[in-house]
């Protein structure tokens, strides 16, 4: 299975029912629950971002939606993405952005209006930014490991202050800027990691303990508190648990190189390590940053059947920007999340899990 579709394939495991996907604890089950609903009855949610007083949310079917707590407004769709709902962010002025990402059917093309960023305001019909696929298909990864450099899967995306957009694709490995006229540039690389292979793969990979590349699977982008960029891996095949690392990127950067065997030259360096399956990030205040676990197991460990149960983490900064310690909150309560934001409060919110019924969540 190829790095484009790793993750839109997990919706066809899912959909199709061959893996039980458990929804989210209750937060009235126990005193201990800190997760407090905002939306729910949803489809798939995966995209969560702020604006104000409001959360903005997406769903399976590509469904963009904004909620006060009070009332709830449609803010359009744009075509789904194999079941998978797309990833959005919501600028200072009130303009969200969403992003569509590969099909769930390996070695098919994609489908019409996938791998695009789209600008979305109320009351208006959404607006092609730029297709990403197509920049991809001029701009090959030379770090790829599959035979397939210019494939791509869009799948995280971060607006920012100065009406530019950045987009984490997981399948070319690297991270993008857009401009409002639909103009791209390259800003980072992520390099392949050696990693040791996991025990229980079978006949899947060599034995446990094997080193062996693995693809890097940029799934996330935010911007912390220090105005820094900062992209999350998830890991690609055999999806080893604790090698899924974060990278901190100087603004304004082209061409940057994110190299685990060099993580601490150049722009791009590595600022946290040990963590699994990677699908989202949040800058937060006072340098945190919220880091979303798609499957504390691995998505490999999931999608072969495995616990759904994923991670929700604050990751604090250390001295001279080495990151220090984490700290996970509402252990075991989520299951297959998606993406997390702050708002301008610094209240953090979390949506998932990101295949069948699911809510967006208040973290407390």
């Amino acid at each position: 299975m190829g790095v484009r579709t790793r993750i839109a394939a997990l919706a066809a495991v899912a959909l199709a029912g061959s893996v039980l996907v458990a929804g989210q604890a209750d937060a009235g089950d126990s005193h201990h629950a800190s997760l407090k609903p905002v939306a729910t009855g949803l489809n798939g949610p995966r995209g969560v971002s702020t604006y104000r007083d409001k959360v903005i949310y997406s769903v399976s079917d590509g469904s963009v939606y904004a909620t006060d707590g009070r009332r709830t407004w449609k803010l359009g769709t744009v075509p789904g993405s194999g079941g998978l709902a797309p990833a959005v962010d919501t600028n200072r002025w009130g303009t969200t952005y969403a992003l569509t990402g590969a099909g769930a059917q390996e070695g098919a093309p994609p489908a019409p209006g996938s791998l695009t960023l789209y600008r979305m305001r109320l009351g208006k019909a959404p607006v092609v930014v730029a297709d990403i696929g197509a920049y991809q298909k001029k701009d090959p990864d030379p770090y790829d490991l599959e035979n397939n450099p210019t494939d791509s899967n869009p799948f995280g995306v971060a607006a920012l202050r100065d009406g530019t957009v950045l987009v984490s694709d997981a399948a070319g490995n690297d991270l993008l800027r857009v401009w409002p006229n639909g103009h791209i540039a390259t800003v980072a690389r992520l390099k392949p990691r050696t990693v040791k292979v996991p025990a229980g793969l079978g006949n899947q990979a060599p034995p446990p303990g094997t080193p062996i590349p693995s693809e890097a699977v940029a799934t996330s982008v935010t911007v912390g508190s220090d105005g820094y960029w900062y992209v999350g891996e998830l890991r690609g095949f055999p999806a080893t648990p604790g090698t899924s690392q974060i990278w901190r990127i100087k603004p304004g950067s082209v061409g940057a190189v994110c190299d685990p065997v060099n993580p601490s030259k150049g722009n791009c360096k590595r600022y946290a390590d040990g963590y699994t399956s990677i699908v989202g990030l949040a800058g937060g205040p006072h340098g945190t940053l919220a880091v979303v676990e798609l499957a504390k197991a691995s998505w490999l460990a999931f999608e072969s059947g495995g616990s759904t149960v994923g991670g929700l983490f604050l990751q604090y900064p250390g001295r001279h920007h080495t990151a220090g310690y984490k700290r996970e909150l509402v252990p075991g309560q989520l299951h297959l999340p998606g993406g997390a934001t702050f708002n301008r409060w610094g209240r953090l919110f979390v949506a998932g899990p990101v295949f069948g019924p699911g809510a967006v969540y208040q973290v407390r």
